[in-house]
């Protein structure tokens, strides 16, 4: 196997920028400092699957510090070479390097899992789907797995559906204080601004398609209209479509809207998104991109395939000319362009998203045996734990609920109407 990281002396450099993104972490060292206080993950074994950058090496180094024995994964496009420097240094396994082949990212995966993790923490649910596939007797330590986001999701809730889920797995995404905030303000920033910088380009007065109107898809439209853009959303969903329109976009079907576009965004997580009738649709000189994001969610290899041919014309930016004869821009190859060509979402918003994963995990060792092989929703406890936390540090007070409206809602006879006022000379 290659080595598990590129270049060990860049460890300084790495731990420069952890020092500076744990700044700002408040709500992750927090709940990880009652972790300490409590023991519950003193002794376990925890893998992290995950963009590997400063805010990622900050929560792998807190849970260390909680008493876990710790080891870190990352796939080449999301891997930071000198925070995996500063993670190896610390004393963390680390399997991850910016070079990588596909060949090594398996076998970097498998040797995250040979170490008989008793917790996972993934992302995309790549490692959580090898180890039922190439690994199972990891399942004999394996308490359960944590995951992070809405694409890993999906096939989780396939292989529980069909029988073939042999861990609980904590939803991790779907918690208020992640998906409200990391995949909607988060990925809705640090998307547009990566590819601001890369195109080195303004939106003012640009048409802006947006696939898909979840919590990203909103996200990216909300930025880009704060930036001036006209917004069209495509949707397949006649719900999320619809609240697109009272949200005050242009919706449109995808090949329609593209032809248009100066810049077409695929925020939906599903691979063949944006197909190849998509990108022939697209004027000349249009750009497009992925925001989160799958394999192959732009279908590059189906458009290859069907006789495009590629260029490079900078960091990150790609020309392809199509069998039409129309040239597109391609940033960062479809990948997660708001990690795999920028720095990640703000450390305050993934400080929320790792204050859940903390808790989630502490949720698991405490936990884990009584919990069926299923996905399951974490506890609303668990966003009032980090909401508050976040709240402290900020310096912010809220309402506690008074005990006439405790009362009020746990009645059930109570309607809440005001009673008819006695009018003058009404008979009693």
């Amino acid at each position: 196997m290659t080595a598990p990281i590129r270049d060990a002396s860049l460890w300084r450099q790495g731990q420069d920028k952890i020092d500076w993104a744990a700044r700002f972490m408040p709500v992750t060292r927090g709940i990880a400092g009652q972790l300490r206080e409590s023991g519950s993950v003193r002794g376990l074994r925890i893998g992290l699957v995950l963009v590997l950058e400063p805010k990622t090496a900050t929560l792998a180094l807190e849970l260390a510090a909680a008493g876990a024995d710790v080891s870190v994964m990352c796939g080449a496009s999301n891997t930071h070479d000198d925070t995996a420097a500063a993670l190896q240094h610390a004393g963390i396994a680390v399997f991850a390097r910016s070079d990588a082949s596909a060949a090594d990212d398996r076998a970097f995966a498998l040797g995250l899992l040979d170490r008989r993790p008793d917790i996972l923490v993934d992302d995309g649910s790549s490692v959580t789907r090898l180890a039922h596939t190439d690994r199972p007797a990891v399942f004999e330590t394996l308490r359960g797995a944590t995951e992070e986001t809405t694409s890993g999701l999906r096939p989780l809730r396939v292989m529980e559906r069909q029988g073939a889920l042999r861990i609980p797995v904590l939803a991790v995404n779907d918690a208020r204080c992640k998906t409200l905030f990391d995949n909607r303000h988060g990925t809705g920033q640090s998307t547009l601004l990566t590819m601001l910088d890369l195109l080195a380009t303004p939106l003012d007065r640009a048409h802006v398609v947006v696939a898909g109107f979840g919590p990203v898809g909103r996200g990216v439209a909300q930025h880009a209209r704060a930036l001036g853009a006209r917004v069209t959303i495509a949707e397949v969903d006649p719900v999320r479509a619809l609240e697109a329109v009272f949200a005050g976009y242009d919706v449109d079907a995808l090949e329609s809207a593209a032809g248009s576009a100066d810049l077409l965004i695929s925020a939906t997580g599903i691979a063949h998104t944006v197909d190849v009738e998509h990108l022939l649709a697209l004027p000349e000189g249009a750009a497009v991109a992925v925001s989160g994001g799958v394999a192959q969610e732009i279908a590059i290899d189906a458009a290859l395939a069907a006789g495009a041919t590629r260029q490079s014309i900078g960091h990150a930016l790609e020309s392809f000319t199509l069998p039409n004869g129309r040239s597109i821009v391609v940033l960062d190859d479809g990948g997660c362009i708001n990690c795999t060509a920028g720095e990640g979402n703000p450390i305050e918003i993934m400080d929320l998203s790792f204050g859940v994963q903390v808790a989630a995990v502490d949720l698991l060792a405490r936990e884990a045996g009584s919990l069926a092989p299923a996905v399951h929703l974490l506890p609303p406890e668990v966003d009032d734990r980090v909401a508050r936390a976040k709240l402290d540090a900020l310096g912010l007070r809220i309402d506690a609920p008074s005990s006439a409206q405790r009362d009020f809602l746990g009645s059930w006879t109570s309607t809440g109407r005001r009673a008819a006022p006695q009018r003058d000379g009404a008979r009693s």
